[in-house]
């Protein structure tokens, strides 16, 4: 049931564009003043029962201490037929971390170096937003931090479904050319055109007066345009060239089945309702899907090892081998508290502990009660979470795939696996 590595190896570091790759130190718990025998019997027996109890089929755990891995294995299958083992280096869909691991390091990197202002108005820079008025004068400050009253979700897959369940021929292709590029799974092809009626549906969606917390991907899906026009550069492009590379993070990244990875990516769900199949191997969020796969509310897939990277780029505020790839000043921006006065968590892009975290039970908290009001991170629909924890120097991975084979398995949430699973290491380390 039960795969787990520790070893006392360190990958041999390699320069690629003038950076150094990330160097990952892989070692035992008890080496770094932690109770491994608590550990592995605390994390076997959660595990245990969220695959009993149909949270997931399979999952994996990976867990930091500074910038060492001290935890890092897998539990139970791909699916429920228990054929394919879940594997150490599996790709897995990461739903809306990809929020935090995609468009936000790119926005962060152009606040330092000027070309965005998070506290000027959005439409300075999205041009579209200068014809509405409820939006012409939103920041991104408020955007980033859910604080804008934009509308949480729109169901675009509407706009291409009949009432009988077909799609609009003039939307979805089983077949590509010139109009029909964009990918979004086997055999089907989406007309250009449509991320443009999507861009003008977001444009022109309403925005609440009350300035209040309510969570909103809505500009998450025209952050890539936005990168691309500020930058001038291919927004996948822009991202492997100054983050994913440079910290050796080589599996993250949009379309993994089209780069002839080894890895074994895990399935999501069995579309009912586009595709008609389990979907393995294309982005399981169908918003993200109708703009071909590449999008800033989620597409992006990777491994335990590749996010736990970017998760130590973020927990050591932005350095990483010497170089200082986001300032730290705007990395501390990023993941501090913004509108506490209003009752809201967040940070800019990043979720944040609840402000009385420390009080609750743990079958109440988010995340763990002893994680830092300095600590942060995101999760995913399909059964992800990421967290880093720059204080106690802990970082945090979870990867499942709890939408198999149906997004009405909500034990994942009702169990409070992940936090549960966290709560284990903040517990087991001797001195804290």
């Amino acid at each position: 049931m039960k795969k787990s590595v520790f070893s006392f190896f360190i990958l041999i570091s390699a320069i690629h564009l003038g950076f150094a790759q990330r160097v990952l130190i892989h070692a035992r718990p008890a080496e770094l003043g932690f109770d491994e025998v608590f550990i592995n019997q605390q994390v076997d027996s959660i595990m245990k029962m969220g695959i009993d109890s149909l949270a997931f089929p399979g999952a994996q755990v990976l867990v930091t201490k500074n910038d060492t891995v001290i935890f890092h294995n897998a539990y139970g299958y791909h699916t429920y037929d228990s054929i394919q083992a879940v594997g150490l280096n599996d790709l897995y869909d990461l739903a809306s971390v990809t929020k935090i691991a995609g468009p936000l390091p790119a926005l962060m990197k152009l606040v330092d170096e000027g070309k965005l202002d998070l506290d000027q108005p959005f439409s300075n820079y999205w041009k579209p937003w200068r014809k509405q008025k409820d939006k012409r004068e939103l920041t991104l400050r408020e955007i980033l931090a859910h604080q804008a009253g934009l509308v949480p979700y729109i169901v675009f897959l509407n706009e291409i479904l009949r009432e009988n369940g077909n799609v609009k021929r003039r939307f979805v292709h089983q077949s590509s050319d010139k109009r029909f590029q964009g990918q979004v799974y086997d055999g089907l092809y989406i007309n250009h055109r449509f991320e443009r009626k999507m861009n003008r549906i977001i444009n022109r969606s309403k925005v609440s007066e009350e300035k209040k917390y309510l969570y909103s991907g809505l500009t998450f899906l025209i952050f890539p345009n936005l990168i691309e026009q500020i930058t001038g550069a291919d927004y996948q492009t822009y991202l492997e060239e100054n983050f994913y590379k440079p910290i050796g993070a080589n599996t993250l990244g949009y379309l993994p089945e089209g780069k002839g990875y080894e890895n074994n990516i895990v399935p999501t769900e069995v579309d009912s309702l586009f595709r008609k199949t389990l979907v393995s191997g294309w982005v399981h969020d169908e918003n993200a899907a109708l703009k071909g796969g590449i999008s800033g509310n989620a597409g992006l897939f990777g491994t335990a090892d590749d996010l736990a990277k970017l998760m130590l780029l973020f927990q050591n505020y932005g350095r990483v081998d010497g170089w200082q790839l986001i300032s730290a000043e705007t990395v501390k921006e990023f993941t501090a508290v913004q509108f506490r006065e209003n009752e809201n968590r967040r940070g800019l892009g990043f979720d944040k502990p609840y402000f009385n975290n420390s009080e609750l039970p743990l079958a109440e908290a988010y995340p763990s009660p002893l994680a830092s009001p300095e600590s942060f991170g995101h999760s995913g629909f399909t059964g992800t979470f990421v967290w880093a924890d720059p204080v106690k120097k802990l970082t945090y991975i979870f990867l499942s795939n709890r939408v198999y084979p149906s997004r009405d398995h909500q034990n994942l949430y009702n169990l409070n696996i992940r936090p549960a699973l966290q709560d284990v290491f903040y517990r087991a380390e001797y001195d804290r």
